[in-house]
């Protein structure tokens, strides 16, 4: 039988299931994720001899856990800041081109699967030069409910270049709009 794999082996944090991520982990995250923004560059880096794959590659590995934090904290200002300005967005409402299109459709994604009583859960990620691919899930802390999943990949030029494609199945079961209360929560 083949060997099962540890997707978080390696990686900072795991946010396979709930309650593995102390809040002293929690609160660097989110500090290394406005750092990474930091470093985004306005033209999108090449991958040479001076920029490799192989440094993208762990660069997008130490970001992932960032990313999985910034989302349970419904960090709408680090999740953003993750985007390149001309990204491409695919997903069944879309195609998304920039930032602007998907911006209010997206706050109602982040609002669903942040909302208090929710824990959103990555059980796969996996990496490859600068490609993310990840499987997602959200549920419901009192009754076990999956009020959402997805599977995506994110084409991210490590922190230089940031995330510039990005393919996405979501599947809402519960809701599909956000109510105003939890719209607020979303921060940015």
């Amino acid at each position: 039988m083949k060997q099962r794999t540890n997707y978080y082996a390696g990686l900072s944090a795991d946010y396979s299931r709930p309650g593995l991520v102390s809040a002293e982990q929690q609160a660097h995250l989110i500090a290394e994720a406005a750092r990474f923004i930091a470093l985004k560059e306005a033209t999108l880096p090449a991958i040479d001899d001076t920029y490799t794959a192989a440094q993208i590659e762990q660069e997008n590995q130490e970001w992932w856990p960032t990313h999985c934090e910034a989302l349970r904290q419904g960090r709408g200002d680090l999740l953003t800041g993750e985007y390149r300005d001309d990204l491409v967005y695919f997903c069944q409402d879309g195609p998304y081109r920039g930032l602007s299109e998907q911006r209010e459709r997206e706050q109602h994604w982040w609002a669903l699967i942040a909302q208090p009583g929710v824990t959103m859960t990555w059980p796969i990620v996996m990496f490859w030069s600068e490609f993310v691919h990840f499987e997602w899930n959200c549920m419901d802390d009192h009754t076990n409910e999956v009020l959402a999943k997805g599977t995506v990949c994110w084409v991210r030029r490590g922190h230089r270049g940031a995330c510039y494609f990005k393919s996405e199945q979501l599947t809402f079961y519960r809701d599909v709009f956000a109510p105003q209360e939890l719209l607020q929560l979303i921060q940015g």
